[in-house]
């Protein structure tokens, strides 16, 4: 190991995308391993405007292992951090970079420590599953540092370790996580069921009602709904599996009303789930309910279903829409309920793909106080506006899985001393 110069420091920088499930996974039948009670299916969101960056550097002038989460260094000590080391030191190998002449064997990985910089371009823990962007990106470019082979399948199963949606983290396009029967967790992995180009029409806009982090933590939340809930055990043994199949069907043919179905029914029965825990957890808030009165209205109206609502452990909204004429719609009847506050920036309340803003016809916020109440609302009910509920809105679609970044000016540490930038 280059012993002859202490001083080098060998570097990966990763971009992970976070995902949204539309089949949700609450509850957990070995916490440890964190080991699913059902399947999961999720969307993996479009990293241009949603995912984690993680740089990871090793060097033997490093004395411990260390992380800093958007800036601030944070304790690597909890044991999910520990069990996605450990799991990836384990399958390290031989790393050489001839031309710097350093060369790591298979056993020196055991003594060499770590330095983990990691930043969400999202708000960490309000509800955008930012723990499974994270997890999946720590566990991606510490297995490209030191050079571990297993394949995505695999390294999903470790990733799972940190957070359980993590493992949908490391697909793109739509995700199922398959909870798996072996008791040690090996067959409990994330399989691809298609990638992002298979129904690249869709448009997905995310309502943040609120970035602040939640109440209840999701750790928690599904200890206490396994312990307290009568109805968890029916969702996950009798009707979650049978949604599953009929989810990745739809999947396949594209069928977007049987899509919205199953989206929207099985998000209101997980929050029913948490509603029947004991005590009861409110992730939900009244702009989320606002959100879904103006979805559900306008889908009955149309005939047809223009939009799906998700809602994971959080207040905010995950608005699929089916293509991008029922997205620039959609844009307009919540900008119309939900018009931002006077002194607000339009470019920050819309961010993401901003030409679905272009669409809707919308330049600047005059335009917005001019949109006309949704032909769906009737004349007689007196229109509720309700202004700076929603703190922004993010445009995207459905995303690739995680990359690795060549460009070494996006890379989170310094390559001469392995600290953040």
């Amino acid at each position: 190991m280059a012993e002859e110069s202490q001083k080098w420091v060998l570097m990966v920088t990763a971009q992970t995308p976070t995902n949204i499930a539309v089949i949700k996974y609450w509850g957990k039948r070995d916490e440890n391993l964190i080991l699913a009670i059902n399947d999961s299916i999720s969307v993996t969101l479009d990293p241009a405007h949603l995912c984690t960056t993680t740089t990871v550097a090793v060097s033997p002038a490093f004395n411990q292992d260390r992380m800093w989460l958007n800036g601030k260094e944070i304790s690597l000590s909890g044991g999910r951090y520990q069990n996605c080391l450990r799991e990836i030191r384990a399958r390290a190998n031989d790393v050489e970079d001839e031309k710097r002449g350093i060369k790591i064997v298979k056993k020196d990985w055991e003594n060499l420590h770590v330095h983990i910089a990691s930043y969400n371009n999202f708000p960490t823990a309000a509800g955008l599953a930012s723990s499974a962007a994270g997890f999946a990106c720590l566990v991606y470019s510490l297995a490209k540092l030191m050079n571990v082979q297993e394949d995505n399948g695999k390294l999903s199963a470790i990733a799972r370790q940190g957070s359980g949606s993590a493992c949908r983290s490391l697909y793109g396009g739509f995700v199922k996580w398959v909870m798996g029967k072996e008791e040690n967790g090996s067959d409990s992995v994330a399989v691809q069921l298609v990638d992002e180009k298979h129904w690249d029409e869709l448009v997905i806009i995310i309502a943040v009602v609120s970035s602040r982090q939640k109440e209840t933590s999701s750790t928690s939340g599904m200890l206490e709904t396994v312990e307290t809930s009568a109805l968890i055990e029916h969702r996950a043994k009798e009707i979650v599996p049978k949604r599953i199949i009929q989810m990745e069907e739809a999947i396949q043919k594209r069928d977007f009303a049987t899509f919205t179905h199953l989206t929207c029914a099985d998000s209101n029965q997980f929050h029913a789930v948490c509603l029947d825990t004991s005590p009861p957890i409110f992730y939900m808030n009244d702009t989320s309910h606002r959100i879904i009165s103006c979805v559900e209205k306008w889908n009955r109206s149309e005939g047809t279903p223009q939009v799906a609502y998700t809602f994971d452990a959080g207040p905010n909204a995950v608005l699929i829409a089916r293509n991008r004429t029922s997205a620039a719609l959609l844009l307009q009847r919540l900008l119309f309920h939900f018009p931002p506050n006077s002194e607000t920036d339009l470019n920050s309340y819309v961010i993401g793909d901003k030409s679905i803003l272009k669409d809707a016809g919308i330049q600047e916020i005059k335009d917005v106080e001019a949109l006309p109440p949704p032909p769906e609302i009737k004349d007689k009910v007196p229109v509720q506006k309700c202004k700076g509920e929603i703190s922004y809105f993010i445009c995207t679609r459905p995303g690739r899985g995680p990359v690795l970044i060549s460009d070494e000016s996006q890379a989170l540490l310094n390559p001469y001393t392995g600290l953040p930038k």
